[in-house]
């Protein structure tokens, strides 16, 4: 019964298995090749473990895995066993994780700012990757998580003044140099993190008006394999009933449909917009983080 209920785990969450493991082996190649070499800082308990190490040499992952240990303690009744379950598998694979990536050869480069924005760029990817997941990477999002839940504060507020502290801090360890050049890392690992979140969920919304609709909807239907929803409207205009069809897609579904109605209905209309994200049968599942 237990093997069943393991292997039922197992084909619900290989996905959430897999994004983990692959973001958090790719931010810990971001610390190890991009951030310790060239002494830049970082944010969080992974911001703290740098500065331990560019002060006494110790090894981040020491601190990484006791900061976060500390902090899920802390914060185990605040949060959803799912959310910790996968944070703390996070925490504990980059703890091992960046013992051993120590061990191989990197580049190294000698212009300083493509190393920060190089750096983050990988690490954007990871954290992006982990967050995709519905875990985290531990440290400061513990901690902003459970202060929202607890007080209702602020994450993002919350979140800067947290990191503004580390980033202070660091300026007297490292010069004030390498912790501007830090601070262009962390802000490229924001942009990267957002956009990577945004294009897995991102969806074309499109609304089709055609005197030809049953054609168009087999086509997106069966040849697409899309679902559609047909809206009954009125023209403003004309007075006349008319159907709309509305239906999320792919870039390159919306081209394929636009070509079709091209060559079907010359006098077809069709709008295009952007959804940032499309939760439902068929896109982007419901998970329940309880």
């Amino acid at each position: 019964m237990k093997i069943r209920r393991i292997l039922v785990l197992f084909r619900r969450e290989w996905k959430t298995f897999t994004l983990v493991t692959i973001g958090t082996i790719i931010l810990c190649v971001g610390i190890v090749a991009f951030t310790l070499p060239y002494r830049f800082p970082d944010v969080g308990v992974t911001g703290l473990a740098v500065l331990t190490n560019y002060l006494w040499a110790i090894s981040p992952s020491w601190v990484i895995g006791l900061g976060n240990g500390l902090l899920f303690l802390w914060a185990w009744k605040g949060l959803s066993p799912r959310f910790v379950g996968w944070s703390a598998y996070a925490v504990v694979l980059s703890t091992a994780a960046l013992e051993l990536l120590k061990a191989f050869p990197y580049p190294h480069l000698s212009e300083p700012l493509l190393a920060a924005v190089l750096g983050g760029v990988v690490k954007g990817l990871g954290i992006g990757l982990v967050f995709l997941a519905g875990a985290s990477t531990g440290g400061t999002d513990i901690i902003v998580v459970t202060l929202r839940k607890r007080f209702g504060v602020d994450v993002g507020l919350y979140s800067f003044y947290i990191n503004a502290v580390v980033l202070f801090v660091s300026a007297f360890v490292i010069g004030l140099e390498n912790a501007l050049y830090g601070l262009l890392s962390m802000y490229t690992v924001g942009v990267v993190m957002d956009n990577v979140l945004k294009s897995f969920d991102r969806r074309k919304q499109v609304f089709v008006i055609t005197a030809s609709m049953d054609e168009v909807r087999r086509f997106v239907t069966e040849d697409l394999h899309k679902g559609v929803t047909l809206l009954h409207g009125t023209g403003g205009y004309t007075g006349e009933e008319r159907t709309v069809l509305m239906s999320f897609m792919t870039q390159r579904q919306t081209v394929e449909l636009k070509r079709f109605l091209a060559a079907l209905d010359p006098r077809a209309f069709m709008a295009v917009g952007d959804a940032s994200e499309v939760v439902g049968q068929g896109f982007k599942p419901w998970k329940n983080d309880d």
